[in-house]
């Protein structure tokens, strides 16, 4: 048998893709028996949910739990990442709920606020507020899940519409649609340059192997993951442009590294060096111009401004949309006023 498991990187997607293929000689055996052989930490349970989200795949078509496994067959499975095992702290941090229901919530995500609790960063985090937030529900469904469910995030100073699931059922569905990539993603970001025109960025994302801390667009095949961002122009400032970001794929940090590798690093993006000045003149007004533009926002001017998917439940299509932060918008007000008075 051979096994291929590709799980996405602890960055924006949160799930995990498994591929088997039956030996010549596999007994005929049900399809989550032959799951439960192959992942001892997956529950019997968890694989029925998969398989009633359609997230069971053999020879690319779904199947229900009860599918016989013959040999030669193609086996894929969708799965929501594995918890990782920290306590959750309860915190009473507001939150601004976009939607809520009895399966999912979204958050328009502050700046300055990482998503979950980890190394250096075990308080104050969107998850520790989450869990407040559930834990004072005047009434939760029987199939809660225990815990926020995440199936995406976003970086530290990234704004914006961020979904989370409240049950088990949600959280495995958001995985499948993360992963067939049918949500629809739109993020605003400032950027360095005048930028020419739309266009596609395609380059495969890897950590840096200078600086593990940021990611690197590599030569396709050679290293990292295949990712697609599409952008169009919305308003040109001069020497900065605001443009729209589309997601094909959710890789870590990919609009702040494609961005870069065009030329055009994000307005105050402190790990892509976008917190310097990149383009305009040399007086000391224009710097002190910009140094104030920083001074509203703590990192990167990218907010993700439209989130569209389908309700794990109702299955009805649901858009949502979100105003840029005030700091964000501050910023587009002063160059604003800035390219009228040049």
């Amino acid at each position: 048998m051979t096994t291929e498991e590709e799980i996405e990187d602890s960055g924006s997607e949160l799930y995990e893709h498994y591929r088997f293929v039956a030996d010549p000689g596999q007994v005929v055996i049900r399809i989550d028996k032959f799951l439960l052989d192959r992942l001892p930490n997956t529950s019997r349970n968890k694989i029925q949910i998969a398989a009633k989200n359609g997230n069971l795949v053999v020879g690319g078509k779904t199947v229900k739990q009860n599918y016989k496994v013959k040999p030669g067959d193609e086996v894929s499975l969708v799965l929501p990442y594995p918890v990782r095992e920290i306590e959750l702290i309860p915190e009473n941090i507001p939150l601004e709920i976009e939607y809520e229901d009895d399966s999912v919530i979204v958050i328009n995500k502050p700046p300055n606020m990482v998503v979950h609790p980890g190394y250096g960063n075990y308080s104050g985090t969107l998850v520790n507020a989450l869990v407040y937030h559930f834990d004072n529900l005047p009434s939760k469904t029987d199939d809660y899940y225990g815990r926020p469910g995440l199936v995406h995030r976003l970086d530290k100073h990234t704004t914006g519409l961020m979904i989370v699931a409240k049950t088990e059922q949600a959280l495995t569905h958001l995985a499948k649609q993360f992963f067939d990539r049918t949500t629809e993603r739109r993020y605003w970001a400032l950027v360095w340059g005048d930028v020419e025109e739309d266009g596609t960025v395609t380059g495969h994302l890897g950590r840096s192997l200078k600086n593990r801390k940021v990611m690197t667009v590599f030569p396709d095949g050679e290293y990292g993951k295949h990712a697609v961002t599409h952008y169009k122009i919305i308003k040109r400032f001069g020497y900065v442009t605001l443009i729209e970001c589309k997601l094909e794929t959710g890789r870590t940090h990919q609009i702040r590294a494609h961005m870069k590798h065009i030329g055009h690093p994000l307005f105050h993006d402190l790990e892509y060096g976008g917190d310097s000045i990149r383009k305009g003149t040399t007086n000391a007004k224009y710097k002190r111009f910009v140094e104030n533009c920083f001074d509203l926002i703590p990192g990167q001017a990218l907010h993700a401004k439209t989130l569209g998917f389908t309700h794990p439940k109702t299955g009805k299509r649901i858009q949502l949309e979100s105003e840029v932060p005030r700091g964000f918008q501050e910023i587009l007000n002063k160059w604003e006023t800035y390219t009228r008075g040049r």
